[in-house]
């Protein structure tokens, strides 16, 4: 993989972000030839330029907004891969400002996908999420139409370009996410706060987040969706796993919050149908594409997916060493 990405020119929209900033550190270790960063935070985007302030021309830092078609379309010259992790994430803030979610992951990804066609741009990668499976949410209904947008763009481009997205759960440690929201509750001898007992979740290492990232660009042909394994994660395991970690505070259960799922889920029945699995991930093919195998040898029809709840939880001893 990393003969792949060596003397490429790749841009990471939301590039300051937690998945950003993952794929910046492997991009160099792989050797790309330019890395853009296109983010909308001034001041992360300062941040990065003082930590990478040795890396010469190669990294380049561009304060822009996907919801501006002209900005991507300077941003996107001379590119060969773009990696599309600009969003809206928050499923509460989505819930409450649905206009502004709809212009970032739907109308954002529109310009995206014509930038990258008007500048022939080789491959796009999307980074989803499993809310958007069967999506209860503003922010999982976006990032299902971001999904349905990008596989689309496939013959939109005429096959010059390939388009393709990724999906995983929860990120560890990820910006905002409750791994640092129960961290920071327990140092500050605040209770930890639960909105059900019984709620699950899939989960995913930064570093394999990061790797599903590459690997889809790698090996996408046009409209798949790739999803690793993942285990899956019990809310209130977690916060006990935590207190003992971190020490003692009391839980306090405050109720499912506007669009929250009890569980989560990493495809519909009907993706199951034309979806196939390796020993670690999952493919979804495209119903508007023919897609060839041959990237795919050894993979077999997905017969079941577990959802959250089905699935078998981490105990308390694998989730401490996923805090490692």
């Amino acid at each position: 993989m990393k003969d792949f990405y060596r003397g490429k020119r790749i841009l990471i929209t939301g590039g300051a972000g937690y998945i950003g900033q993952l794929l910046i550190e492997r991009l160099l270790e792989f050797e790309a030839a330019v890395i853009r960063v296109l983010d909308m935070n001034e001041t992360a985007l300062f941040t990065l330029r003082q930590k990478y302030r040795h890396n010469g021309a190669k990294l380049r830092f561009l304060l822009g907004d996907i919801r501006n078609p002209n900005r991507l379309q300077y941003a996107f010259r001379g590119i060969d891969i773009v990696f599309h992790a600009a969003s809206y994430k928050h499923v509460l803030e989505c819930e409450y400002n649905p206009i502004d979610a709809v212009e970032t992951n739907v109308n954002g990804t529109s310009n995206v996908i014509q930038a990258a066609i008007e500048k022939n741009v080789q491959k796009v990668i999307f980074t989803s999420s499993d809310k958007a499976v069967n999506p209860s949410n503003t922010m999982g209904v976006t990032k299902l139409m971001a999904e349905r947008l990008i596989t689309a763009a496939n013959t939109y481009s005429a096959h010059s370009c390939v388009f393709a997205c990724c999906r995983f759960g929860n990120v560890v440690r990820a910006l905002g996410s409750v791994i640092p929201l129960f961290e920071e509750q327990i140092l500050n001898g605040e209770r930890i706060t639960i909105t059900d007992p019984n709620m699950t979740r899939f989960i995913i290492p930064k570093e394999k987040a990061v790797e599903l990232v590459l690997l889809s660009g790698f090996l996408s042909q046009g409209g798949e969706i790739f999803i690793f394994k993942m285990p899956a994660i019990n809310t209130n395991d977690l916060a006990d796993a935590m207190i003992d970690k971190y020490g003692k505070v009391q839980k306090e259960i405050i109720g499912r919050r506007a669009g929250e799922k009890m569980y989560e889920e990493l495809m519909t029945e009907e993706e199951m149908s034309r979806a196939y699995e390796g020993e670690d991930m999952y493919i979804v093919f495209s119903q508007l594409e023919e897609i060839r195998n041959d990237n795919y040898k050894g993979s077999q029809k997905v017969e079941k997916v577990q959802n959250s709840r089905e699935a078998k939880l981490l105990s308390k001893q694998e989730i401490l060493r996923l805090l490692e």
